[in-house]
């Protein structure tokens, strides 16, 4: 009786934040509800031949309070004013896996909740969104790649399933290791904001790379010389920032049809600086913004891409007792479990919300049904909305 009451209090919740959501941003920027559920986010005609598919989560997602509510609406002006209107916003994505970054990430990248130890470089033990892609397609290695912090997420690329994993995967790049790499012996303070791997942690993890193999990586991948990669380092705000940068190499060298990046800066609020933490909310906004435009003044990527921007998961409420608000993610409470997710570009319909709750989990088919793809073992479900 405890836990069934428990349950519809939850649900109750994320319903009531759905709805919070769906008002705002009707007031907002006059989004119409769908009131009918289809297969497909996309009117068939106008599906491109060519798709390409870009990824974008946030580590540490922000809540509610500093983004969709009233007083929260200053720090996200470009999701609001030009993304949003642009497509299709989902106001509820629940979560029901551990709360941490690198295990819901990986989580979204196989459609299965995984149980790895968020702190350990361990793959993900179901096959990933990008080992799906290049074995149903039998797609080149090239032609996926993976933009993510350190801390662990040089696994994220391939699984140790039986028929995928070694072989099969995404190029995962780290421009932090990168960058450690590349900076000459006692330069390291000089980047320090840069260098941070882990919010919730005071220690840098170790760097599993040699750094000839990293430097090889920065020539021959980026056809950056390493001046060249500190001078745009030296130029980044944010490690975010970095990594942005490393995306657009990316897509200028190989025009990857499936990319996936991370971005990391929210996640200073474990570090109890409220003013970090908006300023980090901002920065992902403006980023996400920034990979918007650089897909659309790409004619390998407009007209025939799309984007999806949520975050892992949300951060604890201002009202429980064994949590920190905006600092930590610890109580596993709705607010945490409770996001959001936006859908942009080749056919998706523009300027609609959808108040169906779907889950992390059902990214992975939904890019399945995108792309042609089919994810067996994923456990989620292709998004069914307007």
């Amino acid at each position: 009786m405890i836990a069934s009451a428990f349950m519809d209090v939850s649900r109750e919740i994320s319903r009531a934040l759905s709805f919070n959501r769906r008002e705002f941003l009707r007031s907002a920027t006059g989004a119409c509800v769908a009131s009918a559920l289809t297969r497909s986010p996309l009117r068939a005609a106008q599906l491109p031949r060519q798709k390409k598919a870009v990824v974008v989560t946030f580590g540490g997602g922000a809540r509610d309070n500093e983004t969709f509510m009233t007083e929260g609406q200053e720090n996200i002006p470009h999701l609001l004013s030009e993304l949003l209107p642009q497509g299709t916003f989902f106001t509820q994505v629940v979560n029901r896996g551990i709360l941490g970054h690198y295990v819901a990430n990986a989580s979204l990248a196989t459609g299965v909740y995984e149980t790895i130890n968020n702190f350990l470089a361990a793959p993900p033990q179901n096959p990933t969104v990008f080992e799906y892609y290049r074995k149903d397609l039998n797609r080149p290695r090239t032609d996926v790649w993976i933009v993510a912090p350190s801390v662990g997420f040089e696994r994220i690329g391939e699984s140790l399933h039986p028929g995928y994993g070694p072989g099969l995967g995404g190029n995962v790049i780290l421009p932090k290791r990168l960058l450690a790499a590349a900076l000459p012996t006692g330069a390291r303070g000089n980047y320090d904001s840069l260098l941070r791997d882990n919010y919730e942690s005071p220690l840098y993890s170790s760097e599993s790379a040699t750094v000839e193999t990293d430097l090889a990586r920065i020539a021959g991948v980026l056809k950056l010389s390493v001046g060249d990669f500190l001078q745009n380092a030296r130029n980044a705000q944010s490690p975010d920032e970095l990594s942005v940068f490393v995306l657009h190499q990316l897509m200028k060298q190989f025009a990857p049809s499936l990319l996936w990046i991370t971005l990391h800066d929210i996640d200073i609020a474990h570090a109890g600086a409220f003013s970090l933490y908006i300023d980090g909310i901002r920065r992902t906004d403006r980023l996400c913004s920034k990979i918007w435009n650089l897909i659309q003044t790409d004619p390998e990527y407009a007209g025939k891409t799309i984007m999806y921007v949520l975050p892992d998961f949300g951060r604890d409420s201002d009202m429980e007792a064994s949590g920190n608000g905006f600092q930590h993610h610890r109580t596993g409470d709705v607010r945490s479990r409770t996001t959001w997710m936006l859908a942009i570009g080749a056919g998706v319909r523009q300027n609609v919300l959808v108040e169906h709750p779907i889950e992390s989990t059902d990214l992975v088919p939904t890019l399945g049904s995108y792309l042609g793809f089919s994810p067996r073992f994923a456990q989620g479900k292709p998004i069914e909305f307007l």
